[in-house]
């Protein structure tokens, strides 16, 4: 491995072995290399790496057993929401199950957002739908399209759900480059914002899932063109 930096030396440790564990460098129940050899490796003192570890092992990526090495777990089954943020990844194998499931929660939560808003919610709502339509540029659109969905989930009040888009932020925003598909139809797409948001004004259940089901359709199908 190459020296790192001074700069944010535990960080720069963690998010290197981070990286490596998510790419598959170690595979699942491998044991990692001593501390002591991964600070030599790394140029950097044993108490580093094992601040680095220790946030490993909060993440539920690593573990250690009494009397046993640090041993790599296999994400995908140990692993909670807070590992979307970490993949950071645009590739069709993460994006794919992200908008699948960002579709199925968007329909969900419009569903109960139509019966549970208050009229605060609604007016933001419609507010923030037409500022996806007349947005200046797709940087600005992609911003109010985040916002309009959040406050969807919001007004849904089921902590869950809250709590998932909480972890798709942390890999979405960063990274929002990736995304400008989702807002590439936006003029197309302008009369499903509006219908979602008068639907859940209204108190349609049904309305405001099919319509929110359409749009996150369509922005998932946009998304998936580009990566093919």
């Amino acid at each position: 491995m190459e020296p790192l930096t001074r700069a944010s030396i535990a960080d720069q440790v963690f998010t290197r072995l981070r990286e490596a564990i998510l790419r598959g460098d170690y595979e699942a129940g491998e044991r990692l290399p001593t501390q002591r050899a991964l600070a030599a490796d790394l140029q950097v003192n044993i108490a580093t790496v094992r601040e680095a570890l220790k946030r490993l092992a909060q993440l539920r990526l690593v573990e250690v057993r009494h009397g046993d090495a640090m041993r790599v777990l296999d994400w995908r089954r140990s692993g909670g929401l807070e590992a979307l943020a970490l993949l950071g990844s645009a590739s069709t194998d993460i994006v794919r199950p992200l908008f699948e499931a960002r579709r199925l929660l968007l329909v969900e939560a419009a569903r109960l957002a139509a019966q549970r808003r208050d009229e605060q919610q609604a007016q933001s709502i419609g507010e923030l739908a037409r500022a996806v339509a007349l947005a200046s540029d797709e940087q600005t659109a992609l911003l109010c399209d985040w916002a309009f969905m959040s406050a969807v989930v919001e007004a849904a009040d089921n902590l869950v759900f809250q709590l998932i888009m909480n972890s798709v932020r942390d890999l979405y925003l960063p990274h929002a480059e990736r995304f400008m598909a989702l807002v590439s139809q936006r003029a197309e797409l302008a009369t499903l914002y509006e219908a979602t948001a008068q639907a859940i004004t209204a108190g349609s259940t049904e309305e405001a899932a099919t319509t929110i089901g359409e749009l996150a359709a369509a922005q998932e199908a946009s998304i998936l063109d580009g990566l093919a």
